[in-house]
């Protein structure tokens, strides 16, 4: 009688248990992602549990252009309207850009004008703070500057280390 043959390669044999606690927890993580997303909450930025970023999140107003703050169910976020305006803190800080940067209520903030026109919504995030915020919109893009200037008292005591320029600025 031939012993049964396991179905787990030599190599990993020698390992023991770690190759399937690790294949499990990958499968846990892959699995709170995909409800973070299928739920309609959005993904958490990488330095969102940061306690600036719960400082950002707490100095958030409660209601946004007529609209209700809501839980977003991630650390570091935050929206309103059932998502029609959300807040991710700690995101990555933009590099220089030729994209429009508008100074609101003393916050610089960038206009990822690429996702504007795909789709039509306005994404905005700080400049020169860190950590970085980023404000996305769904509204009419008219009203997106009055989103980020009811929240840029939630940012504007992140210190400042640089400012956007425009061409008059330039010598």
């Amino acid at each position: 009688m031939r012993p049964s043959r396991s179905p787990i390669p030599r190599a990993f044999r020698a390992l023991g248990p770690a190759p399937v606690w690790i294949a499990v927890s990958g499968v846990g993580v892959a699995a709170a992602i995909a409800y973070v997303s299928l739920s309609g909450g959005p993904e958490p930025a990488p330095n969102g549990a940061s306690a600036a970023c719960g400082e950002v999140v707490d100095r958030s107003p409660g209601e946004i252009l007529g609209s209700e703050r809501t839980s977003a169910g991630s650390e570091g976020t935050v929206q309103w309207g059932d998502g029609l305006i959300t807040l991710r803190c700690g995101v990555k800080e933009p590099e220089p850009t030729v994209n429009l940067c508008v100074h609101v209520e003393e916050v610089d903030w960038v206009l990822d004008e690429g996702r504007l026109n795909r789709d039509g919504v306005s994404r905005m995030t700080t400049y020169g703070r860190a950590p970085a915020v980023e404000v996305t919109f769904s509204g009419p893009k008219e009203e997106a500057v009055g989103a980020v200037a009811e929240l840029s008292g939630a940012v504007s005591w992140i210190e400042q280390g640089a400012k956007c320029v425009g061409a008059g600025d330039v010598s």
